[in-house]
């Protein structure tokens, strides 16, 4: 068999969330559009399974229908109004989010990607879309000004042909690799492994996440979110330097943890694993990048732009699609897919409207070296009904949130008994 050939005016490669929330906004601005993805859907991802509210904003955007229905749904998309922090000497404060914002939604909901992403790509679906699966890009080129990627498909060898291409394929974007010149993929900031347990006791009521910075983990935590269904999923994130400085063995941690940790034994003494263990690579945001270039832009992991602190990347990831897809509508409209063009219109938008919370989520993340700081702001905020108060509104209120990435906001909390 020869070569196929298609043309069309924008490539997406990935249908994960990035993916997806790009698609959404081209199907939206009537820009056909080629989405290629070398899985077959449904398809898990080893996740935290945890949304922020960016999420659920560009599925409002793209259609209000869609966020009515995962609400309509508790028993797939469980929202969450608040979180819990457990410092290292096992003391909890639970922080509810400020849900005044935001129409009524949750500030964030939980849902295993095996569910969400699947929600995800049937929406998708559109006159302007079409998607292929099971695709395996080779090659992607400039060529006369556009790009060109090769692929193969069942066999069938082929050669997509647009002036732009929008790397949706994570934190080994083959789009990366092949157009971001100068800016290689790199060694994963951060590792997570994710598990599934059934009966871990002593949820919090609200459906709250929380994050327990252990002693035996830090710089890092370990999770526990709620599912659906009495399960929960469970799991630890931590520096890739910290691991292979320390020679750690994250498994075996989290499990040791898990059992004998004073604050979380007691709650697992009756849970099952259900499944196995599964590690994957998390690309922190670690400073602005170029995330574009001549005729391509990379969203979501691709782009690194998972949370610091918070290890979150979904809500980024969409958000990060939908400003492409915008960018894309412009660059088409102006007929200029040059560099200094998509930084314009992309990167620099981009950063305006996400850099500032993940500039304070490396801030905060620094923090994370020193377990004494976490003893001390979970012990104030007990005794604090005013601090308490303040670290609520912190999460919802932007200024609230620079000054919790200032080292000054924690030497007056230590001299202020």
């Amino acid at each position: 068999m020869g070569i196929q050939k298609l043309e069309t005016s924008v490539i997406v490669i990935g249908a994960g969330p990035a993916g997806a929330g790009t698609s959404f906004f081209l199907s939206k601005f009537g820009i056909p559009h080629i989405v290629i993805e070398k899985a077959l859907f449904p398809r898990d991802k080893v996740c935290g399974d945890a949304c922020s509210g960016k999420a659920a904003v560009v599925i409002e955007r793209a259609n209000p229908e869609w966020l009515q229905e995962m609400l309509g749904d508790p028993g797939k998309f469980l929202p969450s109004n608040g979180l819990v922090f457990g410092a290292p000497n096992g003391r909890t404060m639970a922080i509810p989010i400020n849900t005044d914002k935001r129409n009524g939604a949750p500030p964030n909901f939980i849902v295993p990607r095996l569910v969400f992403d699947n929600f995800l790509f049937e929406k998708m679906s559109s006159s302007f879309c079409t998607v292929l699966q099971e695709a395996d890009v080779t090659n992607i080129i400039r060529n006369e000004g556009r790009v060109e990627v090769r692929m193969t498909r069942k066999g069938q060898d082929y050669l997509v042909n647009a002036p732009i291409v929008i790397g949706a394929d994570g934190d080994k974007s083959i789009v990366k690799k092949h157009l971001l010149s100068g800016h290689a993929v790199s060694k994963t900031t951060s590792v997570g492994l994710r598990a599934y347990y059934k009966g871990v006791e002593d949820m919090h009521s609200d459906n709250f996440i929380e994050l327990h910075f252990l002693p035996e983990i830090m710089p890092g935590y370990l999770w526990i979110f709620p599912l659906p269904g009495g399960m929960a999923n469970v799991g630890v994130g931590s520096m890739s330097d910290s691991i292979r400085k320390k020679k750690v063995n994250l498994r075996e941690q989290m499990l040791y943890a898990i059992k004998h940790n004073p604050s979380l034994a007691p709650r697992f003494a009756n849970a099952r694993l259900i499944g196995d263990i599964k590690g994957y690579g998390l690309p922190l945001f670690e400073g602005e990048k170029p995330v574009s270039g001549a005729n391509f832009m990379l969203t979501g992991d691709a782009a690194s732009l998972i949370d610091p602190f918070s290890g979150e990347g979904i809500g980024n990831a969409m958000y990060s699609g939908m400003i492409a897809a915008g960018a894309a509508k412009k660059a088409l409209e102006k007929n200029n897919y040059s560099a200094s063009y998509l930084k314009e219109v992309y990167d620099d938008f981009l950063y305006t409207c996400v850099g500032p919370e993940l500039r304070r989520s490396a801030k905060i993340q620094q923090l994370c070296k020193y377990p004494w700081l976490f003893n001390l702001v979970v012990n104030k905020a007990n005794k604090s009904a005013t601090l308490r108060k303040t670290l609520t509104a912190a999460f919802s209120d932007t200024d609230l949130q620079e000054e919790l990435s200032n080292p000054l906001f924690y030497l007056k909390m230590l001299f202020n008994r």
